[in-house]
């Protein structure tokens, strides 16, 4: 079984208690105006420029296609063409082994520290196979469990992995509904409702909140 990541922090202390392993996974049905990852909206293998000492000459673009609407993107050509290196693949396919191969490295420090590993996204819960078998090989493992979640699935999703995760960070990006459609493209009944679901669950749940002006 394969999931698509676009990042793996190794040594992340934002994301649970202790020092953590992240794992970010690709896809979100949210589209946050203020989102600072937003090549992990899209599930598909994307191609990213860093404007991070980008000359402006243009050569990446000169390698890149169009889809159907029209867009232009950048393609495995622009990784080439750039003479500054700046353009990257972002989405690599994982086997669970192979990613629990990876996570267990670091378990020792992970266990030392009190932190764990903590999957995040884009938004993990899109990809349920997948995270709950790697949830269930942590927890065989004896790491701490996160689940970093915007909460806009649906709630049979979450029962699927409640038995192996300690811990859920729960987004509440707004609580006016109105509002939270207009700065996340989709309302928030059904991620107050999950929440609601959990908490009578007994999850233990830390919520966060944006704070933005």
């Amino acid at each position: 079984m394969t999931g698509r990541i676009f990042s793996i922090e190794e040594f992340a202390t934002f994301d649970g208690p202790g020092i953590r392993m992240t794992v970010f996974l690709k896809g979100c049905p949210l589209r946050c105006t203020w989102c600072h990852n937003p090549e992990s909206q899209r599930r598909e293998v994307e191609y990213v420029r860093s404007p991070n000492g980008c000359l402006g000459c243009g050569k990446c673009l000169e390698r890149a296609a169009r889809d159907g609407s029209g867009a232009l993107h950048l393609t495995a050509a622009s990784v080439e063409a750039c003479p500054r290196s700046l353009v990257r693949r972002c989405g690599e396919d994982y086997e669970v082994e192979a990613l629990c191969e990876r996570i267990m490295a670091n378990a020792a420090i992970l266990n030392a520290t009190g932190g764990g590993v903590t999957f995040s996204g884009g938004e993990c819960l899109l990809h349920p196979d997948f995270l709950q078998e790697l949830l269930q090989r942590c927890k065989e493992n004896g790491l701490h469990t996160a689940v970093d979640t915007a909460g806009h699935v649906p709630f049979e999703f979450f029962e699927r992995i409640l038995p192996d995760t300690d811990l859920f960070l729960y987004d509440i990006k707004c609580m006016d509904e109105e509002k939270h459609r207009r700065y996340t493209g989709v309302g928030n009944r059904r991620i107050l409702e999950n929440l609601r679901q959990l908490l009578l669950r007994g999850a233990r749940v830390l919520i966060r909140v944006p704070v933005i002006p």
